[in-house]
């Protein structure tokens, strides 16, 4: 966001004119994180999904967001999910950590919150994980995704959920409308 784009380019100057100002650290630097955020999340504002809707509780603060995905078709359908997402400070190195705030019954996150999304890991045996080449926009499009085209039913997280779809798929849809009405409607 410019706000922080804007407290690392004055520092910049700062420095340039021999003023040294306080920074991110306590060496007076921008931290690589920081500075790859704000280029990722003024991409990530112009790239976000319809269904979906970043905020940042402080514009300074990026390393914490929360993301709100709104599916407009599926079996969740007009719930309200909000995922927390955490960027640790070896970003890109590491990849964000990422939790499900909303109770829901999803093959692919635990009713804990946990996510079960291949590019959220740090390492795979085929290479789906995370990568340095990875951003932010990606996650967000991967988390959105969960609710239409990246479903797996068969290497889930949330094993009952998965057994239940495969054993009565109207059943699954209706615990899974019972967890909206309950926990990620509108009106709740």
């Amino acid at each position: 966001m410019i706000t922080l784009a804007k407290k690392i380019k004055e520092e910049r100057d700062k420095k340039e004119k021999g003023d040294h100002g306080i920074g991110n650290t306590k060496s007076g630097r921008t931290s690589i994180r920081d500075k790859l955020l704000t280029k990722e999340v003024t991409e990530l504002e112009e790239n976000v999904p319809e269904s979906c809707q970043v905020h940042f509780k402080d514009p300074n603060i990026l390393h914490e967001f929360t993301l709100t995905v709104t599916p407009g078709e599926g079996y969740w359908k007009d719930g309200i999910f909000i995922f927390h997402i955490m960027i640790p400070e070896e970003y890109n190195i590491k990849p964000p950590n990422v939790w499900c705030e909303t109770k829901i019954w999803h093959p692919n996150i635990s009713e804990n919150g946990e996510v079960c999304l291949s590019l959220l890991r740090e390492h795979t045996l085929d290479g789906s994980g995370w990568a340095p080449t990875r951003k932010l926009k990606d996650i967000v499009w991967g988390l959105n995704s969960l609710f239409t085209d990246l479903l797996n039913f068969d290497d889930p997280l949330n094993v009952e959920a998965s057994e239940l779809y495969f054993k009565n798929k109207e059943s699954f849809r209706r615990r899974v409308e019972d967890y909206i009405r309950l926990y990620a409607s509108p009106r709740r």
